[in-house]
């Protein structure tokens, strides 16, 4: 009895198992319908999908309500259904959200997870016993014209855009300082529907979860994709195109009057990059500084985190404080800009308020600082170099204390001690001030106060430790993005080229990590190589020991992207030395080599014959299979380049032996007819004398000949007297 009972209870339980199942493929499809406004690039396809999932809605509403038990094939069917079904609504929701330019370029391959996803519901469909289950035959019927449906679309390939493909591949490859054509760009943002700011903006943030979604290493692809779209931006910006947006967001900056200062003959200028909000893609009105350094528009940033985001949208760290620091510096920049183009600076809404951490320093400590202060402010330099030296063991204590300095005023006090003669109190001064810097929100009054070409003093001329806590100060600076410029501007890039080469070990180390951050910066890429750099860096790379390799091959791996880079890369014969460290290198300096090698062989295909005659390809294979996600991707680029170099190699080696064997052939032709003509010519001369001859005659017909000459003579002349014996006897 108890074991009846037991299977009654078995059985209910599978009956409610399957109802749940049933329920939540049809939630599925539910949520799968509940999808639309897929870009053009895929539009019929995924709508196609979406309609044939939604036609199988009425199954799964009669499998849920059927008495009938179900057999276990059926319901390992219907899991199997379930999961084709997230897969789908995956795929359908990037078709929806993600990025157009993506779609177009990478088609093919949206296309073939798109078949794969078709294959694994067919599948899932055929595996249902139907003919078990108590459903309609019109049901039936549905069910079989949606498995035909799935079936042909398998095999079946849709036309793409060629032209917009094609147009789109060209401007994709090229390089970020190439003048694109203005009909090419316009084409584009119209079949890619990015005419408007919403759009462009809708587009910024689909590549920026692709970022989020790559963890944080978006790839070279993602990059180049990142660097076309600033092209459309540019481009509808430059134009005017957007002329349908509501008051308040269209691309005119509106002047003191409310009109705005472009004219019909007059284009907008483009915003600079680093006055635009990442988020919203419009000038910053109100800049603010998240903990990771990064700036944002407040009202965007707040929107953020108000919705339970605890990241930073650029970076995808974690955000330790939610604090929003005023970013003073960047919104003095953006209204030097605005005057000089003639545009009224943004104002911040009236109701922003800035949002600053308040010291929880001790009354006693905050007494102190005050006292410290009034010291520095002295002109005693015992003073200023004890004062200066306290306040660099308050600042190293905790995050408190440093910001009870900096709301005491402390930081004009320390740049200015900054240029003293006196080697301590500059050494103390760096210090706290680098001891200061640790804590965000004190980054802006750093370099607003002016502590920039004072730290790049010290860096020059100071003491040995002095250099070396500048270089670490110039490094929790250049966190922030719009610093970098302003670093790189200040000729601190020289003298930390300088450290890196004769500093002690934390010396260079310093250096090393201050040159990688500020060489983020495009422009900052150039001043390093022209301040010897590389040479520095490849020594690092061969010295015995080691100890600087990983940041030697990381500063590499970013100026490699530079054209100066490469080309001064390549001079110093580093090629050989990249091979190694992928043959060999820990994981992160194989990823890095091999990063740098695929920026030399994209410029000259001579580095990569080379790598490959010292015998890159084990290595290269090694990479690719067993490396860091990024070695992995670095290590197939590479791979893919020497396959194309020897398939060219191939082709040109079969040209050449075609056309030589074509030469072979016309010369042994013309050979012959060479010849032959010489014995035609010979014929020819030959017949001529022929022609030409005498005939001669033999001596017996002239003898004969003179001899009857001589007889008709002697006839023609006339007969003498014969002589008498008289006369003879007269003359006697």
């Amino acid at each position: 009895m108890m074991a009846a009972a037991g299977a009654a209870a078995a059985a209910a339980a599978a009956e409610e198992d399957r109802g749940l199942l049933a329920q939540r493929v049809i939630d599925a499809v539910n949520e799968i319908a509940s999808i639309s406004g897929y870009r053009s690039a895929i539009k019929k396809q995924y709508c196609n999908l979406a309609r044939r999932l939604k036609l199988l809605t009425p199954l799964f509403e009669e499998i849920k309500d059927s008495k009938e038990s179900m057999p276990e094939g059926t319901i390992g069917a219907l899991a199997s259904l379930l999961e084709a079904l997230g897969s789908a609504k995956e795929l359908l929701r990037f078709g929806t959200e993600g990025s157009k330019i993506y779609l177009v370029l990478e088609r093919e391959q949206i296309m073939n997870k798109c078949h794969e996803v078709t294959s694994q519901l067919e599948q899932a469909l055929s595996g249902i016993s139907y003919e078990n289950l108590d459903i309609s035959d019109e049901v039936k019927e549905q069910v079989e014209l949606v498995l035909g449906q799935f079936r042909r679309a398998k095999g079946r390939v849709d036309s793409p855009d060629v032209e917009l493909y094609e147009e789109l591949f060209g401007l994709y490859n090229q390089s970020s300082d190439t003048t694109s054509d203005p009909a090419v760009l316009r084409r584009l943002a119209e079949k890619l529907e990015l005419m408007k700011i919403a759009d462009l903006k809708q587009e910024s943030l689909a590549l920026h979860e692709m970022v989020c979604a790559s963890g944080g290493d978006p790839g070279e692809s993602i990059e180049r994709i990142s660097m076309l779209l600033k092209k459309i931006k540019d481009f509808v910006q430059t134009e005017n195109l957007d002329v349908d947006l509501p008051a308040g967001e269209n691309n005119f900056l509106p002047s003191s009057s409310g009109q705005s200062l472009v004219d019909n003959n007059q284009k907008t200028p483009v915003i600079p990059d680093d006055f635009r909000c990442p988020i919203s893609l419009e000038l910053m009105k109100d800049p603010v500084i998240v903990s990771t350094g990064q700036t944002y528009e407040r009202s965007c940033i707040e929107k953020w985190l108000d919705s339970g985001h605890k990241t930073c949208p650029k970076t995808q760290q974690t955000l330790f404080s939610t604090t929003l620091t005023p970013n003073y510096v960047l919104r003095s920049l953006i209204a030097q800009w605005c005057e000089l183009n003639g545009i009224e600076p943004p104002k911040p809404p009236s109701s922003s308020r800035p949002t600053k951490s308040k010291s929880a320093a001790f009354p006693a400590e905050c007494a102190m600082i005050e006292h410290l202060l009034r010291k520095l402010a002295s002109e005693n330099p015992e003073e200023q170099r004890s004062a200066a030296g306290e306040i660099r063991l308050l600042a190293k204590r905790n995050a408190d204390n440093r910001i009870a300095i900096a709301e005491a005023g402390a930081i004009p006090f320390l740049v200015r001690l900054l240029s003293t003669r006196d080697s301590r109190i500059q050494e103390h001064a760096v210090t706290a001030l680098l001891n200061l810097s640790i804590c965000d929100e004190n980054k802006g009054n750093i370099v607003s106060s002016g502590a920039v070409p004072g730290i790049v003093h010290v860096l020059r001329i100071g003491s040995m430790e002095a250099r070396e806590n500048a270089a670490a100060t110039l490094f929790s600076l250049s966190v922030v993005d719009e610093y970098k410029v302003i670093i790189g501007a200040s000729g601190a890039i020289p003298p930390l080229v300088l450290l890196l080469s004769e500093g002690t070990q934390r010396g260079k180390k310093d250096a090393a990590t201050a040159l990688f951050n500020l060489c983020i910066y495009q422009g900052n890429k150039g001043k390093a190589v022209r301040a010897g750099i590389v040479p520095t860096l490849m020594q690092l790379l061969t010295e015995p020991g080691g100890s600087m390799v990983d940041e030697a091959l990381a500063v590499l791996a970013i100026l490699a992207s530079h054209t100066e880079g490469r080309a001064t890369i390549g001079a110093a014969k580093a090629v050989p030395v990249l091979v190694e460290f992928i043959r060999i290198g820990s994981p992160r300096n194989k990823e890095n080599a091999a990063a740098v090698l695929v920026h030399l062989c994209s410029g000259d295909q001579h580095y990569l014959l080379e790598a490959n005659e010292i015998g890159i390809m084990d290595p290269l294979v090694e990479l690719a299979q067993n490396g860091t996600d990024r070695g992995k991707r670095k290590a197939a680029q590479l791979l893919e380049r020497l396959s194309r170099f020897f398939e060219r190699q191939q082709e040109a080696q079969a040209q050449a032996e075609a056309e030589a064997e074509v030469e072979v052939q016309v010369q042994s032709e013309a050979e012959v007819e060479v010849q032959v003509q010489s014995e035609t010519e010979v014929e020819v001369q030959v017949q001529s004398e022929n022609e030409f001859e005498v005939p001669v005659q033999s001596e017996t017909e002239v003898e004969v000949e003179e001899q009857a000459e001589t007889e008709a003579e002697a006839d023609a002349q006339p007969s003498e007297l014969p002589l008498t014996a008289n006369a003879v006897d007269n003359d006697n």
